[in-house]
């Protein structure tokens, strides 16, 4: 929850990282530099465009580079992290490490993914022992066990399963069963009729035809083929659930035990069989959409078998494509960069090795990061600001003029124990039976999916460790894991480039890291999915039947704001989806005011740059969304993620929010301006 979209600078204006010194425990009352200055375009009216008029300056000088599909704060941060992990990695890889020791891995891992001769060499041979596995299938029960056997590989060929917390019952680990095996994004893709989607189809089309004839299929045989697996695909997208349908935790919860399973949905799968060759034997998993697994069962046994080899093949290369040799590594970047996402070009192989390290392996390389480039003081700082913004949200809480005191005081008590993470582990996860060489990249990504696999697992029937962390240090992001009831605020996500920590300003830091990142997921405690969860990580009603009902009014007032939002012709913000996100960028910006009206900045209300301190506080909200995106990546967005797009972050909440009409003197009639009985009052 509460995921930031990364989106960085060529010419124009550019941004640098301040050297890992630069990080104090609290900044002077002006800074030397205005971070705002040189992004803002002042000629833009802020009632008219507030995000434009904020950051469109930055936007203007700074073009999306051809290997982006975006570009914007998040990119040159990320490209700053790049030069940072490229040294650590060239320094371990020159270095005889210890075998099994963080620079071995992390040395081992870059020697080979930059080793680009020994991959062509290679070809698709990192594989073949896995696809001698699909040309022996001859039945839907031979489909399935190459399916199981493909767990450990991270290959969700017709399903998804992880061991997670039981949301009904935070203290235990459950195994989860979830749609899955479709290609494209999600189920809209597979019947939007908008031309972009339309066209988005026909190239993932052709993509499973280039992909078999790779591995050695020929012209017309591949064209046939990719038209049956693009019809199996179909079928198991009808099935599955929407976007907004899939964050209902209620709807997506079945507990049910596997001889159940079996018996009432899916007769010719026998999981108690099949997860007993994962070795574990589960007494209940929890099914989030059971009527998708009946579909897959059908589906099985009607399919010819030469289609399930297909759907399997395709499957397998676009998972692991990327760390084979170049033809490969053009076809999988010719549709899911160029045709799905809208890069002209892909990244250099470097940074492409780095992207994969972190998925790998990336608290081993956290390790080490935060060693040179996260000091003690800035976890200080920020560990205070989270306490600010917690009690900004209690003296809110407790002046709801629409909420009970019953559920007022379980909203607190839920609130008190919200646990917080900031910057890196205090306890780092155990990767000593990772292995990593220099056989192949492919071999590395292939090893690291293994570990991962079975480190999920062997979560199963342990106790909850509360202590762990689903993002490194080293990620621009941050989330709230409703489970846990814990916020977790990777280092990274702080770092503003170009200026050190002590010249930052209380105004923008509270807009920026208190209110878009602190408040907002503090807030998803409290949105339309996580409100749904006790104390303890509990899927657990604790609001009256009134409260709850209120809340729903209100919500439903966002989601008719955002549904109105058409950043692209024809297609609109699913307001449902993305309601959490949009409700956690609302109550985090009130946050972050409640908690900066208190520092001495405002109090003393000192102009800098000629603006108010208020000004400045929104200006930095808005600098966190500082990012552009193609339409090709525009539109994947809109269909698939539950996040809107980073322009209608900033332009939809600060519509519904007092302070900053008063601030920037937003007129009625203005683009900016809502009546009062149409803003939205949650929290």
């Amino acid at each position: 929850m509460g995921i930031h979209n990364p989106v960085v600078a060529t010419g124009g204006i550019l941004f640098l990282m301040a050297a890992p010194q630069a990080w104090a425990a609290k900044p002077p009352k002006a800074p030397a530099v205005d971070v705002m200055a040189p992004v803002m375009d002042t000629k833009v009216d802020p009632g008219v465009d507030f995000f434009s008029y904020a950051v469109g300056g930055w936007l203007k000088a700074n073009p999306i580079p051809a290997s982006e599909s975006g570009w914007g704060i998040g990119n040159v941060i990320r490209e700053q992290l790049y030069v940072n992990l490229r040294a650590i990695n060239e320094r371990s890889a020159a270095k005889a490490a210890p075998a099994g020791s963080d620079g071995q891995k992390v040395g081992d891992f870059w020697a080979a993914a930059m080793d680009e001769a020994k991959a062509e060499k290679l070809g698709f041979e990192p594989l073949r022992p896995e696809l001698a596995k699909v040309d022996a299938v001859r039945s839907a029960k031979d489909a399935l066990d190459v399916a199981f056997s493909w767990g450990p590989l991270g290959v969700g060929a017709f399903f998804s399963a992880r061991v997670e917390q039981d949301e009904k019952n935070s203290s235990e680990m459950a195994l989860h069963l979830w749609q899955g095996g479709l290609g494209l994004p999600n189920r809209d893709f597979y019947f939007n009729a908008e031309e972009g989607v339309a066209k988005i189809r026909a190239e993932y089309q052709g993509h499973i035809a280039r992909t078999l004839m790779l591995l050695g299929r020929d012209e017309a045989a591949a064209r046939a083929a990719a038209i049956r697996v693009m019809a199996f695909e179909t079928a198991l997208a009808r099935a599955s659930r929407r976007m907004a349908d899939l964050r209902d935790p209620q709807k997506n919860y079945l507990k049910i035990s596997l001889a159940d399973l079996t018996a009432r949905h899916t007769p010719s799968i026998d999981w108690a069989g099949r997860l007993a060759t994962w070795k574990i034997t589960p007494g209940n998993v929890i099914v989030g959409q059971p009527e998708f697994l009946e579909t897959l069962d059908n589906l099985l046994e009607v399919t010819a078998p030469e289609v399930l080899q297909d759907c399997l093949r395709v499957r397998l290369v676009s998972g692991y494509g990327d760390y084979l040799n170049k033809a490969f590594q053009d076809e999988n970047f010719r549709f899911f960069g160029q045709a799905l996402s809208g890069q002209k070009a892909p990244r250099d192989r470097w940074k492409r090795a780095l992207d994969s390290q972190e998925s790998a392996m990336g608290m081993v390389l956290g390790r080490l990061f935060v060693r040179d480039h996260f000091p003690v003081a800035a976890k200080q700082r920020y560990t205070d600001m989270v306490e600010a913004i917690r009690a900004a949200y209690k003296e809110r809480i407790e002046h709801l003029d629409w909420m009970s005191p019953e559920t007022k005081a379980k909203a607190q008590a839920k609130l008190a124990t919200i646990t917080k993470k900031v910057g890196y582990p205090d306890t780092w996860k155990d990767c000593s039976a990772l292995e990593v060489g220099r056989e192949s990249w492919c071999a590395n990504m292939m090893n690291a999916a293994r570990w991962h696999f079975q480190d999920n697992l062997g979560k199963l029937g342990r106790p909850v460790d509360r202590t762990e962390w689903s993002m490194t240090p080293q990620t621009y992001n941050a989330y709230y894991n409703p489970s846990n009831n814990e916020i977790v605020l990777p280092a990274a996500q702080f770092m503003i480039p170009g200026i050190a920590d002590a010249d930052l300003d209380d105004a923008i830091v509270y807009g920026y890291a208190g209110g878009s990142t602190i408040g907002h997921e503090i807030t998803h405690g409290f949105d339309d999915e996580g409100r749904q969860f006790d104390p303890q990580g509990n899927l657990t009603d604790w609001w009256t039947k009134e409260d709850a009902a209120k809340f729903e009014t209100a919500a439903d007032v966002m989601v008719r704001q955002f549904d109105a939002f058409e950043p692209l012709p024809g297609l609109h913000i699913n307001g449902r989806a993305s309601l959490g996100e949009n409700i956690a960028d609302f109550g985090g910006i009130l946050l972050g005011i409640d908690a900066f009206k208190k520092t001495e900045q405002y109090r003393k209300g000192i102009k800098i740059g000629g603006l108010t301190p208020m000004q400045r506080y929104f200006l930095g909200y808005a600098l966190g969304w500082m990012t552009q995106a193609s339409e090709s990546r525009l539109r994947r967005q809109l269909l698939s993620d539950v996040h809107a797009p980073a322009k209608w972050r900033v332009l939809g909440p600060l519509s519904n929010i007092p302070e900053f009409y008063e601030a920037f003197g937003i007129k009625e009639g203005q683009p900016m301006w809502r009546p009062a009985k149409d803003r939205v009052r949650i929290w």
